[in-house]
């Protein structure tokens, strides 16, 4: 069924930990052609992974069961459904065929990015002796509210799902401290910190292009660009509201929508009419990086933000940034290198005039702190999250956290 994936489990001598490198399975629900996150993780994960000599495969789902050598070692797709209603997101929902994958591949780790149908791997891997972590990649307490409002006792759902999530795996790693509260919160004891990384390369001021900025700015003071999924949880409806507010506060500015979703349609009808221009997704990452260091302002309205990945790129292109005050953001978005504002028009269109009056300061500000996150830093702590070298993984014990 999948070919070119070992049904073979490699002998002993190989799979010694610090002997020889070892086989890591990834694991993820929900990667898309059009997601950013998680795929953007797992790749520099895996190249990360197959520079400290360990093999990869990676698993998602996909249109058709599917398997391709990569540089870092397979990535395998397995045919699922299409989520409605999420701009094409997929699930993997045949067991089986998971079971039957896992067999094949034989890992010797394992790391799942997913809650639902893929945490199953995490008892999976305990009854045979395996290593399994899991990554928690949005606070679902947050998003039950979200979703099914205050009606319902979402707390306590999330509590008794996060107890039971950590409970299935060696180690749960959240990349924030906001993350983490929820698991925080119940007493769950194998939980680790690891902060994402940056591609300060890619992402680079050197990369701001005055005639770029001419061509988007279509004659506009001030542009200011968002590069978000179309979903509702990440809150793209405040965004044109947000360009009005700035108008009505004399900025004559001009809103650039990168990205697709869900809700692409809502987004394109408040915009008819007015400076906003919709640019879809952007797939290719030098020009994403491009528009990045050449607007004037980054929008991150989202609130229920795990990481941030999108405004941290910002950030590096040496673009400052206005994110929500709530979610995890906040903790990236500091001093000059921008601004947070509540999911209100009127306060981010303030937020969004004061960083660009601060114009340089501020451009610099956001270079410097997106230079404190590396993916060879994120690496290194998953590596030892693992137990893949001579280090220990950094814990969060009850109440506590790293800065």
């Amino acid at each position: 069924m999948f070919t070119g994936v070992s049904r073979r489990r490699p002998p002993a001598h190989a799979r010694r930990l610090h002997d020889a490198g070892v086989r890591i399975l990834q694991a993820a629900n929900f990667v898309a052609p059009h997601s950013g996150g998680i795929r953007t993780m797992m790749r520099h994960l895996a190249d990360g992974y197959a520079a400290a000599g360990h093999e990869v495969v990676a698993v998602v789902p996909g249109e058709r069961n599917t398997t391709r050598t990569t540089g870092y070692g397979r990535l395998v797709e397995i045919a699922a459904p299409t989520i409605p209603g999420t701009g094409g997101y997929r699930m993997i929902t045949a067991w089986r065929t998971v079971e039957d994958l896992l067999a094949a591949v034989a890992p010797d780790r394992v790391e799942v990015s997913d809650r639902l149908t893929l945490g199953r791997i995490g008892p999976w891997a305990r009854r045979r002796g395996i290593g399994a972590v899991v990554f928690s990649h949005e606070r679902l307490d947050a998003l039950l509210r979200f979703h099914l409002g205050r009606a319902l006792p979402t707390a306590r759902i999330a509590n008794a799902w996060n107890r039971r999530l950590a409970a299935s795996f060696d180690t749960v790693v959240c990349t924030t401290r906001w993350a983490a509260e929820e698991f925080v919160r119940v007493g769950v004891p194998n939980l680790a910190h690891v902060p994402l990384g940056i591609d300060l390369e890619t992402f680079h001021p050197s990369r701001r292009d005055p005639a770029l900025r001419t061509q988007l700015a279509r004659g506009a003071e001030v542009v200011i660009a968002t590069a978000v999924r179309l979903s509702p949880e990440k809150r793209p409806d405040l965004l044109v509201p947000m360009a009005d507010e700035l108008r009505r506060l004399g900025v004559r500015a001009r809103l650039v929508v990168c990205g697709d979703g869900s809700v692409r349609d809502l987004v394109a009808a408040q915009a008819v009419g007015k400076p906003v221009t919709m640019a879809g997704f952007v797939a290719d990452r030098e020009r994403l990086a491009s528009i990045l260091a050449s607007v004037d302002v980054v929008a991150a309205p989202g609130p229920y933000e795990t990481f941030g990945l999108a405004a941290l790129e910002a950030m590096a292109s040496g673009t400052p940034v206005v994110a929500s005050s709530s979610g995890a953001l906040p903790e990236l978005v500091v001093g000059d290198a921008g601004r947070t504002a509540p999911p209100d028009p009127a306060a981010m269109a303030r937020a969004v005039a004061e960083l660009a009056d601060l114009g340089a300061p501020a451009r610099a500000a956001a270079r410097c702190r997106a230079q404190e996150y590396s993916w060879s830093a994120t690496v290194e702590e998953m590596l030892a999250v693992h137990g893949l070298d001579t280090g220990r993984p950094q814990r969060l014990s009850q109440g506590a956290t790293r800065s």
